[in-house]
């Protein structure tokens, strides 16, 4: 503190209260995270009993999926977890430019899956004659789980966008920045999804 200066008395009490809402943010979150995982396993588990009912699997005429592609998109959206996890390990270290342009390097990748996703779904619908509808468990499981993953990206992409635009603003500081660390425990969880997603679609 400056010589001189005077110690606001309200400012201990603020550091306490952000301190104490802090802890309850991050339960609330993790609970959150909880509750999209039961989501997802509830449709996992669903796939996987569906799957074992049937004697081959993809069901004649349709073709096994393209694993290579998948693997370079997988790739995109593993390498955008590196890239979160500096982006909070430059601001805890007060670097901002390097925080801002690994979350900038975040947003393009999450954005890139999306798009390969995209080039992916077309090429399934318009060349494999694969859809939601008219390929039977497989389409319905495929298009609703990777589609349900996808979302959440979508929505990943949104938030550190917004997140940008708020570090940009000052609305973090190196002491107080929950946002960020909500952001980062989001998008790895969205990455883990994706572990398990890629497993049960294109290596099993």
């Amino acid at each position: 503190m400056p010589h001189g200066a005077v110690a606001d008395p309200d400012e201990g009490q603020v550091d306490q209260l952000y301190a104490e809402t802090r802890q309850l943010r991050l339960q609330g979150f993790l609970l959150f995270l909880v509750s999209d995982v039961v989501l997802f396993s509830s449709f996992i588990f669903a796939y996987l009993y569906l799957r074992n009912t049937l004697p081959a699997w993809p069901p004649p005429g349709i073709n096994r999926l393209d694993v290579g592609f998948a693997a370079f998109n997988s790739v995109v959206l593993f390498g955008s977890g590196v890239t979160m996890h500096y982006a909070l390990e430059s601001w805890k270290h007060g670097k901002f430019a390097r925080y801002a342009n690994f979350l900038i390097a975040t947003i393009v990748l999450g954005a890139a899956f999306l798009a390969g996703q995209g080039y992916e779904y077309t090429n399934l619908y318009m060349r494999e004659h694969v859809s939601w509808s008219g390929s039977g468990a497989f389409g319905a499981s495929f298009f609703t789980l990777t589609g349900m993953h996808g979302f959440h990206v979508f929505v990943g992409v949104c938030y550190l966008t917004v997140l940008l635009l708020q570090s940009c603003a000052g609305v973090y500081t190196k002491e107080k920045y929950f946002g960020l660390t909500a952001g980062t425990l989001y998008w790895h969880f969205v990455d883990v999804i994706w572990v398990v997603l890629f497993s049960i679609f294109y290596l099993i």
